[in-house]
């Protein structure tokens, strides 16, 4: 195998991840701006600070994060954004009971590792920002 075609499935891998973590966060983004006033009771019951506004912050987040690491638009921001809010999800509802083999843990650790994953890497050359930043990457 070649290089040029190591770089293209190391591409079509990034574009692959992307779109897998943008399928979760937009959708759990949407329906959180959809139910905002239960994400508020929530957060609040979680002893959140201020949560009547970090529920919208977490919910617009999740869904805006989301497409533009679907798209590839300066990506490496909304994955660190997503990857904190996965933190905060896992200490706030998951350290007390933590248990590995509950689905729930393994999805929210999952997605705190690909996040991370996309932050350091980057969006790849099949993203909104290598095809109108980077023309050399073509």
């Amino acid at each position: 195998m070649n290089d040029s075609t190591l770089s293209k499935n190391h591409d079509l891998a990034l574009l692959l991840l992307r779109i897998g973590v943008a399928l979760v966060f937009v959708v759990a983004g949407w329906g959180k701006l959809n139910g905002i006033e239960g994400v508020q009771g929530f957060f609040g019951d979680l002893g959140i600070p201020m949560a009547g506004i970090m529920a919208w912050v977490v919910a617009l987040t999740e869904f805006v994060g989301g497409l533009m690491v679907l798209f590839g638009v300066k990506a490496r921001i909304p994955n660190l954004l997503l990857a904190f809010i996965m933190v905060v999800a896992i200490f706030t509802t998951k350290l007390g009971d933590f248990d590995i083999s509950s689905a729930g843990v393994r999805v929210d650790l999952l997605m705190l590792i690909t996040t991370l994953s996309l932050a350091l890497m980057g969006s790849g050359r099949f993203s909104v920002d290598a095809m109108f930043l980077n023309k050399s990457e073509d």
